[in-house]
């Protein structure tokens, strides 16, 4: 891949998709386009030569590869003709039928990031349609793992079910996280000690889940065994159904995801 345009540059998504690819020169600033209506593009400084436009048609003539990365909800203003030309998308719920249909592409890939991409902690699935070159699918893959861990995945549809998931990014942890500083701080704790307590502790857990071989349940059922404090506080959870209040969210979430896409 040679010259890489990006619809939507000046979005937060964008940005930290394409700072860990710069970083990493997997494409070269000389080689990006970035547009925004807006035309308020920042974060950049540090790789001069990005260029700038606000006008899509400029960034297709430009480039070899269309990066969608605006909302779905937007996607009405924009009139393209991208026959021909290879596509990646990162809007939710926006099927590659749709983009095919619109804008007259075949070679399409199609993901779903989460706001940990700058971080490089994405978990970041994505499809391709049959049309795709291996060269542009490598790349695909190149790209995503610039920001975190790239999954291929051959089904579609799975994409409006991992925008639930884990196109959340941090926020379903966050709303645990909330509750137990919380808690915290009505047992006495001040907010800022609770805060870092609670900040620091699922640092440590993610770590910890990432490296182990054992599953998540496998990691429940030992503290379960200890018959110890944190096996009173898990058992109270489990009474109180903490797995439903899960279920509901996601199915909530995905329910969401699905009506976009329809």
């Amino acid at each position: 891949m040679t010259h890489i345009g990006v619809i939507g540059g000046g979005g937060w998504l964008a940005g930290a998709l394409l700072r860990p690819v710069l970083a990493d020169r997997i494409v070269k600033p000389a080689d990006l386009v970035l547009s925004s209506r807006s035309g308020n593009i920042s974060g950049f400084e540090a790789w001069p030569g990005v260029h700038m436009t606000t006008d899509n048609s400029i960034l297709v003539d430009a480039s070899d590869v269309i990066i969608f990365s605006i909302r779905s909800s937007d996607l009405d203003d924009v009139d393209l003709d991208l026959r021909g030309r290879f596509v990646i998308s990162v809007m939710a719920s926006v099927s590659v039928e749709e983009i095919t249909d619109r804008f007259g592409a075949r070679r399409i890939v199609r993901a779903m990031p989460n706001a940990c991409a700058e971080q490089r902690l994405s978990f970041t699935p994505w499809f391709a349609t049959d049309d795709v070159r291996k060269s542009e699918a490598e790349f695909a893959q190149s790209f995503f793992s610039a920001s975190g861990r790239a999954h291929f995945i051959t089904n579609e549809h799975e994409l409006d079910y991992f925008t639930a998931l884990t196109g959340s990014g941090a926020a379903f942890p966050a709303l645990m996280a909330d509750a137990m500083i919380r808690h915290a701080i009505e047992a006495g704790i001040d907010p800022e000690t609770a805060d870092l307590a609670v900040r620091q502790l699922f640092l440590g857990a993610a770590t910890q889940m990432a490296r182990l071989t054992e599953t998540p349940a496998d990691i429940v059922e030992l503290f379960m065994e200890y018959r110890g404090t944190t096996a009173a506080g898990l058992s109270a959870m489990i009474d109180a159904d903490l797995a439903h209040a899960v279920f509901m969210g996601l199915t909530a979430a995905r329910r969401r995801a699905v009506q976009g896409a329809d």
